[in-house]
Order: C-alpha cells, then sequence, then structure tokens
C-alpha cells in the first residue's frame, strides 16, 4: 500500500498568558526547557524522528523570538529543496487574513493553502507539551481505521479539568469529548495531537465557519463536531506527556527530568534535537557545591546548586544557593541569595540578600530580579 502524504501543522501563535512574566516578551514555544532545549524542538524532533518532513509552524505572538532558533529546520534535517519547514505567518489581502482568535480559527485562516497542499492526513500539533512519540505509528493507525480524526489520548496524573476528557468504546472509536469539564469522567485526556483526514478537515472549517460565523479553540468546536459527525477514533499513548502551560507544570517537569522520570532528551531511538548555543563549557568554581542539577554551557557556578536547572551564561555566586530551582539565560544570582522552588526569568538579576520561595510552592523571579507570581506546587 502507498504510504500517505502527510502534512504536519504546528500550532506556534499562542500568548502563554498562564506562564506570565515568562511569556511577556517570547512566544511560549521558544521558552527553555531543560537548559538548551526550547519547547518547540519537542513537536520538531518527534516530527523528524518519525520520517514526517512536510512540517508548516503557523505562527502569530512574537514569532522573532522563535524564528531566529529555527534556523529553516537545519537542527531537525527539515531544510530541504522541496518540502521541509515553511512559517505561516498572519497575512492580509485575501479571505482569512487577521489575527486568530484561537487554534481553529488558526486553521481555518489557512485553509486554503492546506488543501492546495494535497496531503491525504494533516497532523495538527501543539508546540508546548512535552513527549517523544512514534507519530508514523499514529499516522498508520489512522490510515487503517479509514478514520477522519483520530486523537491521541494519554491518562494524566494532574487534574483533568484542565484537558479534554474524552470517552471510547472497545473498538477504539470515540463516544464523548468534554472540553475542559468542571467533573471530568475519567482522566483520560487529549494530548493535542490530532490526525485528520486533510479534505475531511477542509470541509469540516468551511462548514463550521459558514454556520458558526467564527471559530475559536478546536476543543470547543472542531473536534466536537467530529465527534458528532464524522469517524472518530483514540489512539491510545501510553509514554510520558506533560501540558507545560502553567508555571507549577513547567517546574515539574523539569523536576522529573532531573530525577529521571520525565521525558528521555537524550532517547537514541529519539533524540529530542535543537540549536544548541554555541558557548564555552560550564565552569565550576572556588568552593562550589553542585548535586543532582544541569549545568548549561556558559553558565558560571561558585554557590550551592541543588536539584536544579543552569541556564546559558547564568552567574551564581559564592554565597547564594538554590534548590529545586530553574534559572533561564543569563540570570545572575548574587552572594546571600537562597532560592527554593524557583523559576528565574531571563536576564535576572537576583542581589538582594534573603530566601525567596519555599518548599509548597512555584514562585516566579522575574527579569526585575521581583517575586511576581507563583502557584501551589503540583
Amino acid at each position: 500500500m502507498q504510504s500517505p502524504k502527510v502534512l504536519a501543522v504546528i500550532l506556534a501563535g499562542g500568548e502563554g498568558s498562564r506562564l506570565h512574566e515568562l511569556t511577556d516578551d517570547r512566544v511560549k514555544p521558544a521558552l527553555r526547557f531543560g537548559g538548551t532545549y526550547r519547547l518547540i524542538d519537542v513537536a520538531l524532533s518527534n516530527l523528524a524522528g518519525s520520517g514526517i518532513t512536510d512540517v508548516w509552524i503557523v505562527e502569530q505572538y512574537l514569532p522573532h523570538s522563535l524564528n531566529d532558533h529555527l534556523a529553516n529546520g537545519r537542527p531537525w534535517d527539515l531544510d530541504r529543496h522541496h518540502g521541509g519547514l515553511q512559517l505561516l505567518a498572519p497575512f492580509t489581502g485575501a479571505t482569512g487574513e487577521g489575527f486568530a482568535e484561537g487554534n481553529s480559527d488558526s486553521l481555518w485562516r489557512h485553509r486554503k493553502r492546506i488543501a492546495g497542499f494535497g496531503a491525504d492526513v494533516v497532523l495538527v500539533l501543539s508546540a508546548d507539551h512535552l513527549y517523544t512519540a512514534a507519530l508514523d505509528e499514529v499516522v498508520a493507525g489512522h490510515v487503517e481505521a479509514g478514520a477522519d480524526l483520530t486523537i491521541v489520548t494519554t491518562r494524566t496524573s494532574g487534574d483533568p479539568s484542565q484537558h479534554a476528557v474524552v470517552r471510547s468504546s472497545p473498538d477504539g472509536s470515540v463516544t464523548a469529548f468534554d472540553y475542559k469539564p468542571d467533573e471530568p469522567a475519567s482522566d483520560v485526556v487529549a494530548t493535542e495531537i490530532l490526525c485528520f483526514d486533510a479534505g475531511a478537515l477542509t470541509s469540516a472549517l468551511d462548514h463550521l465557519h459558514d454556520e458558526l460565523g467564527s471559530l475559536g479553540d478546536y476543543g470547543e468546536d472542531l473536534v466536537p463536531w467530529f465527534v458528532e459527525h464524522r469517524r472518530t477514533r483514540v489512539h491510545a499513548f501510553d509514554g510520558y506527556w506533560t501540558d507545560m502551560g502553567t508555571l507549577a507544570s513547567y517546574w515539574r517537569a523539569h523536576m522529573e527530568l532531573l530525577d529521571g522520570t520525565g521525558v528521555e532528551l537524550d532517547d537514541p531511538e529519539r533524540p529530542i534535537r535543537s540549536a544548541q548555543p554555541q558557548l564555552v563549557p560550564a565552569r565550576v568554581t572556588g568552593g562550589a557545591e553542585v548535586a543532582d542539577s544541569l549545568l548549561s554551557p556558559g553558565s558560571r557556578v561558585s554557590g550551592r546548586v541543588r536539584h536544579s536547572v543552569i541556564g546559558p551564561g547564568v552567574v551564581v555566586d559564592e554565597g547564594a544557593s538554590l534548590h529545586d530551582c530553574v534559572v533561564l539565560d543569563e540570570a545572575h544570582i548574587g552572594s546571600g541569595v537562597h532560592l527554593q522552588g524557583c523559576i528565574v526569568d531571563v536576564g535576572a538579576r537576583v542581589s538582594e540578600p534573603g530566601e525567596r520561595g519555599g518548599p509548597s510552592r512555584v514562585t516566579l523571579v522575574d527579569s526585575r530580579g521581583d517575586v511576581s507570581a507563583d502557584d501551589e506546587r503540583p
């Protein structure tokens, strides 16, 4: 049987407001993870590792914060003469012009280009989730089943009401799709990896836009329509998956990475690739103490660092201490500063001695060095 022609569409245009100041100056997919990686690397690496090479990234909010990193797709072997990585920006002068109000709306605005590509299958991904998955197997199962939509699902250990809860019959057919329900029926949730029949997708977008007048998020309009009117099935995923949409989940994913219970960045079968910063190796000086931590290139540590992730160019002075922290690029932690359970924003200068954070909260230290937000630890 001939392999289907697959187009992957990564939705990377959201503001990420639940991450507070971390996304004031950058789109969420450009946010660091694991020191030197960025969130967009996850979707791109999973696609490249699955042999899917026609990849479009839909941008809107602060695209310049992402474009330099993408490097025309080179780190993921997507810089090709035919196909490869393409960026889709908002446009004017044709139907669909303007700024999207949600992910369904984003797809509708680019539907003519999607239809013109001539794909058999459109794989839609979000750019702010952490996982490694065989997406080629998702596509193969979708085609074999003759489905119009395949929803990749997983069991969450967090709060299912923050996701779309999916119920299915023994044969895999979706029987109910409840978007962020107040009383979740189970812990099985959608991962926001959606595999569509291309023709069914574009016709549904046009139909819904005509019927509703405008579209929003696909959890509210597009996916429920498919569940009600088209053949929709689940593809159960049993590996590690987490949504990085809040301070608490962003922090937790880093702690799980350090503990060896999270995503495996260097899985030899499906490694996460990235455009890494070209900096000198990390330096540990004087009486520094470092344990159970990741130190990125260009960092310099003279203080005490325990169970923390230190980003590129970070300086931790002698007399400073960090525990369960995520410190982003070029931050400077001064002597006498003691941080626990903190996320420190890019370029922050934390110089006023004292304690910040604690054992029960995830605390954001913003670029001014001030505590500006916190969440309960998950």
